[in-house]
């Protein structure tokens, strides 16, 4: 009897020491994050063995992995912390979900490693509802094998459009299986060639929609000209991110977080080469920060305190060193920038990711979120038109003037 209470008690002495808090975790895109996600689960119980981390099944995108978490509010279902587009947080700030991360900020952010630009990202109305956990700019992905036989060289790659549209059109000339160029008809690639000359999608105050400048319209003209003179083709996106790894593309415009996924598909095929995009109006230019930020929904207090150490972990200097390391994105925290123990010697080894980080060090801005329960209907317009502009179907300036006033009316700007 004696035998049989002591072991009782100590397999209820062990019960205890193992109780864990358990944290739902909610995610998009598998096949950017599926193992990063892995690794960071593993790192974070390692340092925090009393939380369980509990990953959701991925949404596919940001914007239905919005839709999902507004579903799961409704039958009270909601993971407790979610990650999220930059430009989607807002979405869910809007319906009262998010809960303020200012009380559990460190009292000294900047020695931390965020820093007020790093904090905007996630930042309404004076209140801190999310972290940035990863970000990324658009860049060119250059097959610089293609381009030498274009008669160019890498040494001397074009520095504005014109010369990029027609060294696109001097690839697409060498052969009907080469296409010359490539850009998704997407609200944040749209965002990034706007930026670069200097526009805004809306004004400071969000209450007009500023895209129908003479910056948006240039920013449309662009996707009239990558496809009737330098070949691009009417590709959905994952078809074009086959083409370019697979040699038949030359330069794709795409997400800098992907570079780690074209460098393994490429293989020894070529050299994936990373150029920043071409900035028209460098005084005025961004470009808007894509990637995700981190959310807590969770109202329960001590699975917040525990949604919060998973939260630091992961925009910490450690988190985010596996974030770069499994995706290409740039990192949000910047100690890992400043301090070279982290990844000085991955940037040695990776020319590439330096050159796309620092393009998001120079001209990082914010990811536009349009307002209101519109706000992702709105984008699906605006791809919409972009297409229409690509596909020869409408002309540039007047397509972008209407979709503007379509979208002050779906908006309630009007």
């Amino acid at each position: 009897m004696k035998t049989l209470l002591t072991a009782s008690a100590l397999a209820l002495a062990a019960a205890t020491a193992t109780a864990q808090t358990e944290i739902r975790v909610h995610y998009a895109i598998p096949t950017i994050w599926a193992e990063t996600q892995a690794a960071l689960e593993e790192a974070f119980e390692a340092e925090n063995p009393d939380i369980d981390i509990v990953i959701d099944g991925p949404a596919e995108n940001y914007g239905e992995g919005v839709q999902r978490l507004l579903r799961e509010a409704v039958a009270g279902d909601l993971p407790d912390v979610a990650w999220v587009g930059l430009n989607r947080w807002r979405i869910l700030e809007a319906r009262g979900l998010t809960q303020p991360l200012d009380p559990f900020l460190p009292e000294d952010t900047d020695a931390a490693g965020y820093t007020d630009a790093l904090l905007s990202l996630g930042q309404y109305q004076g209140t801190q509802h999310a972290l940035g956990t990863s970000a990324s700019t658009l860049v060119m992905y250059v097959n610089p094998d293609l381009v030498e036989r274009a008669g160019y060289s890498m040494d001397d790659f074009p520095t504005d459009y014109d010369g990029i549209i027609e060294l696109a059109a001097a690839i697409d000339d060498l052969g009907d299986s080469i296409d010359g160029i490539w850009i998704d008809r997407h609200d944040w690639r749209f965002q990034s060639l706007l930026g670069g000359y200097g526009g805004r999608p809306m004004t400071a105050d969000e209450s007009d929609i500023a895209f129908d400048s003479e910056a948006g319209k240039q920013a449309a003209a662009l996707y009239a000209r990558f496809a009737s003179e330098g070949g691009m083709k009417s590709y959905i996106d994952d078809q074009a991110r086959q083409a370019y790894p697979a040699g038949t593309l030359g330069i794709m415009m795409d997400s800098s977080a992907l570079l780690k996924r074209f460098t393994e598909a490429a293989g020894d095929r070529f050299p994936v080469t990373v150029v920043r995009l071409p900035v028209p109006e460098p005084e005025t230019a961004y470009f808007p920060t894509g990637g995700s930020g981190i959310v807590m929904l969770t109202e329960d207090e001590e699975k917040q305190q525990a949604a919060w150490e998973y939260i630091s972990f992961v925009t910490g200097p450690e988190g985010q060193k596996i974030i770069v390391e499994n995706t290409g994105y740039a990192p949000t925290n910047a100690l890992v920038l400043e301090d070279e123990s982290y990844l000085g010697a991955y940037y040695e080894a990776n020319p590439n990711a330096r050159t796309a980080h620092s393009q998001v060090a120079e001209f990082a801005g914010p990811w536009f979120a349009y307002p209101g329960a519109e706000g992702v209907a709105v984008t699906d317009l605006i791809a919409a038109a972009l297409v229409e502009i690509t596909e020869g179907d409408a002309e540039p300036a007047p397509r972008i003037e209407a979709l503007a006033d379509t979208l002050r009316d779906r908006l309630g700007m009007n």
